[in-house]
């Protein structure tokens, strides 16, 4: 009986968890919900367990069918990666590469792996956009790029494959006119609660409800890393900045680092990471980029799953919800 459970079957049960119910999932599916109860009947009887409890309005899932959803989501997902990548197979090298890249990443790893992007693919174009948060995959999700470079996002729908590339040093840093400027030893957070935190905002609706990195109740929110960095040489707070980037600013005293308290579990450090689409996975000349991404120059490459500083909401892994 195992071996008549069918791909449609499985899909099916997927949709009915995530829709919520028989008829939403019909819906979905675009099938009448007597042939969706049907066909989760059907995959019931040849499993022989159930995998949903029925006695309610609403079907819940039964312990059983908790326990093989993960199971099932992951053979609907490796189908889809067979299939997408046969269709990169077939089609070929892209006409274009596109893809969106998180302003948090050192902008010389990417001239470095671009320059040679440009002599391996002389004829494929590049399109690029530089956001933050869930700007970054926003264009992914909807198709208009291929690829997204990511770290300020720290939590990335399951519709997504993610690859890590690599460590990004962040560092505190204030004007050497602000009070924290002054501060002897690790700054508690009891005091960043005193002072503005200047922290980025995400001009996508797919990072609302949660702040990472955020230690004051005074925030002021930024869309643009430019302003941010502006401000923050201008005194009007402190805030965490890839070190790449204000190294020239601390050497020139701009800025000054501070220590700030931080919980024990999470390191200065943000990981970068190359996602996609799992039903669109790069072709060859994406796949050459990301490789070539991959702890380039020295790369810090630690892959930290507690990586700090992603100030900010992070999107739900089941489903997104909306802000930062």
């Amino acid at each position: 009986m195992l071996d008549g459970v069918t791909l449609d079957q499985l899909r099916t049960f997927i949709a009915a968890v995530d829709q919520g119910s028989f008829s939403a999932a019909g819906r979905k599916l675009r099938r009448a919900q007597s042939v969706v109860s049907q066909t989760l009947s059907n995959l019931e009887g040849q499993l022989g367990v159930t995998l949903f409890d029925r006695s309610a309005r609403y079907p819940t899932l039964t312990e059983d069918g908790r326990a093989l959803l993960q199971n099932a989501r992951a053979i609907a997902d490796q189908v889809d990666g067979f299939k997408a990548r046969a269709k990169t197979l077939r089609e070929g090298l892209e006409p274009e590469l596109s893809f969106s890249i998180d302003v948090m990443f050192p902008m010389s790893e990417l001239i470095e792996a671009v320059a040679g992007f440009r002599e391996k693919f002389p004829h494929t174009p590049l399109r690029l956009f530089v956001e933050v948060l869930g700007a970054v995959i926003e264009p992914v999700l909807q198709g208009t790029c291929q690829i997204g470079i990511v770290g300020s996002l720290p939590v990335l729908p399951e519709t997504m494959h993610s690859e890590f590339l690599l460590d990004v040093p962040l560092v505190t840093v204030v004007a050497p006119s602000h009070p924290l400027a002054s501060y002897k030893g690790i700054i508690p957070r009891s005091e960043l609660q005193h002072h503005v935190q200047l922290v980025l905002t995400d001009r996508s609706t797919l990072s609302n409800g949660q702040s990472y990195g955020v230690f004051s109740k005074n925030v002021w929110r930024l869309a643009d890393m430019g302003a941010r960095h502006v401000f923050l040489r201008a005194g009007f707070g402190f805030g965490n900045m890839p070190r790449f980037m204000v190294e020239d600013d601390i050497a020139n005293k701009k800025l000054r680092i501070i220590r700030i308290e931080l919980p024990s579990n999470l390191k200065p450090l943000m990981a970068m990471r190359a996602v996609y689409r799992n039903d669109a996975p790069p072709g060859p000349a994406g796949r050459w980029l990301i490789e070539h991404l991959k702890g380039r120059s020295g790369a810090r490459k630690q892959n930290c799953p507690n990586s700090i500083l992603h100030q900010g909401p992070a999107a739900s892994r089941t489903r997104i919800k909306r802000d930062r």
